[in-house]
């Protein structure tokens, strides 16, 4: 048995062990069933637990979970298409993950992998801010690739913080209204008044369509 103070009382009866933690409002907790003879200790069980969890749950915060996307680009990408893509990277940076980008050679483009390489170091250069290379571009078959990995000012940035142009689409305007709400200027707020004072006249009970006394009118 292990006294509350973590010192080693010796091997006691179950009974004497029990007794000895009750005197002091304590508990008898078994902390290795498997040895011969078992181990207790003498402790505040509530307490314990609470420690536990709270170390747990330290150790859950200072474990960084690190996932990998993938952006595939070819190289001769629409500049368009270049941004949105671009945006996607920007967006899994800012989420902390690392970003591996593929170049897909088709055809007679794996005859000019200076242009891939040229796209992977623009890329880079775009996001040096926010982004670290950690493989350098490495031609694999058809395929070149370069991983990037978060830059420390976003690691240590507070990761609840809204990445910059949140609200935003991935080349950075903002969002256009739809069809519905395009123009919600004073057509649209007339439109509104009109459907209320249709409904209004629906509910009315006077006002309602009556066939025989509009034929009386």
């Amino acid at each position: 048995m292990i006294g509350e103070d973590g010192k080693q009382v010796g091997i006691v009866k179950t009974a004497q062990a029990l007794a000895y933690a009750q005197e002091r409002d304590l508990d008898l907790v078994e902390v290795a069933p498997d040895a011969r003879p078992p181990v207790c200790r003498v402790l505040d069980y509530s307490k314990y637990k609470y420690e536990q969890a709270q170390k747990q749950k330290a150790a859950r915060r200072h474990q960084q979970q690190i996932t990998v996307r993938e952006i595939k680009f070819r190289p001769k990408i629409a500049q368009n298409d270049y941004e949105t893509k671009r945006g996607h990277v920007t967006r899994f940076l800012m989420n902390r993950d690392k970003v591996k980008i593929t170049i897909m050679f088709r055809g007679r483009e794996v005859t000019h992998p200076e242009r891939g390489t040229a796209l992977l170091d623009r890329l880079a250069s775009e996001l040096s801010e926010i982004a670290v290379i950690e493989q350098a571009p490495l031609q694999d078959g058809r395929n070149m690739t370069m991983l990037l990995a978060p830059s420390k000012a976003v690691l240590a940035s507070d990761r609840d913080k809204p990445a910059d142009g949140a609200g935003a689409d991935h080349t950075g305007r903002a969002p256009e209204p739809s069809n519905g709400q395009r123009g919600g200027g004073e057509g649209s707020a007339e439109a509104v008044e009109a459907s209320r004072g249709a409904v209004q006249a629906t509910d009315d009970p006077d006002r309602r369509p009556h066939p025989a006394r509009d034929a009386a009118a």
